[in-house]
Parts: structure tokens; sequence; C-alpha cells
């Protein structure tokens, strides 16, 4: 069970194409964004379907999987732990910020010819 703990899997599609940054000691990291989709029927029997928005962080060998693979619409399968950080915007106010930091990705849907 010890390997349970902070574990998020999730299946969605990509929001755009991954930014991709090389930083100063040669460690790439990308930056994704995933929805994922619920569908149910309300109280009127009337179809919902809600997105739910994630920012995933992919570092070195993921990130260039993601630099090489992945774009903007495409269906992924995705697993890695929940980290938060905070950091200090352009106006002085401190922001929180809840990422997966991926650590296995699995490209799901029709391959491109």
């Amino acid at each position: 069970m010890r390997n349970l703990r902070n574990q998020v899997q999730l299946i969605g599609h990509l929001g755009a194409n991954p930014i991709i940054k090389e930083l100063d000691n040669g460690k790439k990291v990308a930056r994704i964004t995933l929805a994922t989709n619920e569908t149910y029927k309300n109280k009127n029997n009337e179809r919902v379907t809600e997105t739910q928005w994630h920012n995933l962080v992919a570092w070195n060998g993921q990130a260039v999987l993601a630099e090489k693979y992945l774009e903007k619409g495409k269906e992924v399968c995705i697993s890695g732990k929940l980290a938060s950080r905070s950091y200090v915007d352009s106006e002085g106010v401190t922001r929180y910020i809840t990422e997966i930091v991926v650590n296995d990705i699995l490209l799901l849907g029709k391959a491109n010819s």
C-alpha cells in the first residue's frame, strides 16, 4: 500500500501544446494542461458535461516525450503525484498552485498517419 500514497491517474485531452523549457543546468521541463470530462444527467434528465482543468509538470525524460509526441487535443493517460507550491507574482501577491508532477505518460487514441 505504500506506493498508493499521493498517486494521481488521469485520462484526458491536452488543452494546448506543451510549453518546453531547458534550464541552465541542462534539465528539461514541460508544462502541460489536461482537461478531464465527467458527464451525468441532472434532475431534469438533461445530459451535462463538466470539465476540470489540471496543470501538469513533466521533467527530463517525460519532458522530452511530451515535446516529441504531445500536441493540443491529444488524448493521454498520465500518472504522477500532487505537488503544491507558491510564488510571488509581478504585483507582489503570493499565489498558490497545485500541480501534478508526471511520472508516466501513455498516448491513447489513434496514431497520426
